[in-house]
């Protein structure tokens, strides 16, 4: 078993146990994951607590996770974008829309499992999970190569790409990729179609929505692999003071003083990615405020009175993303490089 993440004087390996075992606690009998105790569950966030489960080394719930997205699958590889539980299957759609970005994670995290576990039997069945997937993701592509961002079902798909959700869909494009080589199935096209993205976030920034008031537009090119070098780090340094509130964290959106635990954890993953490990562990600690007793963390505080909104809310997603951030910075598992080095590189 990996060695679980410990970064001294911010999280301890006991800590990162119990945030995993408090995700464990939210899964239902069918392996979903929900964002808290009740709520909804969506498949991206749902997959970001299954690596952090395997970060953890509670590698039985994370492949349980797994299990419920292969057996609620649409025919097409999709997925809608809310699930609620319903005491069967837990498939009763509470939001119906097809989001690509969320549907492209699979394959990230499929990769991410297999770097944890080494077992391929499991990572084998998951294939046509996966393919499925990634296959529907590209069929909404754009002329000029980027993915549409999202459909309504039985609706014209959406017609803008987005900066965040291209990014995150070329890393998973990839990660796919190394999936496929794993199992004797190639798949050059994805790696292909992430490299296409990969020129169009570095080169022409005009070829998405603008969603600059959102922190993941700042971070999430970088945190993914889609630029990187100097490049990455400029963009780091550029958008730091919009969005870091020093000494508290990062704001989900520029406008407001509203500092949430995942965004500031994703833009320590995202420092761990350009070798800035300092920064990296500073923003981790800047989480330690939304840290409650059992391992889950508030997914916002509103500075300076540090009101907590949503109220009183706990998030899976938000535990999971320290998790990951914490395993970046300490390289435990084998599959702490994840957001560090693509799982396969460019082909130009």
């Amino acid at each position: 078993m990996s060695p679980i993440p410990d970064v001294p004087g911010v999280l301890s390996a006991a800590e990162v146990l119990a945030s995993g075992r408090h995700l464990a606690s939210l899964q239902t009998a069918s392996g979903m994951i929900p964002w808290f105790p009740g709520g909804h569950g969506d498949p991206w966030n749902h997959i970001e607590s299954a690596m952090a489960l395997d970060v953890a080394g509670l590698h039985a719930e994370a492949e349980r996770a797994y299990e419920w997205l292969a057996d609620i699958q649409r025919p097409d590889g999709s997925w809608h974008n809310y699930y609620v539980p319903d005491g069967n299957r837990d498939n009763t759609v509470d939001e119906a829309k097809l989001d690509t970005n969320v549907c492209a994670y699979i394959a990230t995290g499929v990769w991410h499992h297999w770097r944890c576990t080494s077992d391929l039997g499991f990572v084998e069945n998951m294939w046509p999970t996966v393919e499925r997937a990634l296959d529907w993701v590209l069929s909404l592509r754009r002329p000029d190569g980027l993915v549409l961002w999202a459909v309504e079902p039985e609706a014209h798909p959406w017609d803008y790409a987005l900066l965040t959700g291209s990014s995150s869909i070329q890393h998973a494009l990839r990660c796919g990729a190394a999936v496929g080589m794993a199992t004797g199935s190639l798949r050059p096209d994805w790696v292909e179609a992430a490299d296409v993205m990969c020129l169009l976030i570095a080169h022409a920034p005009l070829s998405f929505q603008p969603k600059t008031r959102w922190a993941m537009d700042w971070y999430y090119p970088v945190l993914t692999g889609a630029i990187a070098d100097e490049h990455a780090k400029r963009r780091l340094a550029e958008g730091w003071p919009t969005f870091a509130m020093d000494g508290l964290g990062v704001r989900c959106v520029y406008d407001e003083p509203w500092v949430t635990a995942s965004e500031t954890a994703e833009a320590s993953l995202s420092y761990a990615a350009v070798g800035d490990i300092s920064t990296a562990t500073e923003l981790l600690a800047w989480t330690r405020p939304h840290r409650l007793d059992n391992g889950a963390y508030l997914t916002g505080l509103v500075h300076p009175e540090r009101i907590i909104f949503p109220v009183d809310e706990h998030s899976s997603y938000t535990a999971a993303a320290v998790i990951l951030a914490a395993d970046a910075i300490a390289g435990a598992s084998p599959a702490s490089d994840m957001f560090v080095a693509p799982a396969i590189r460019s082909t130009v």
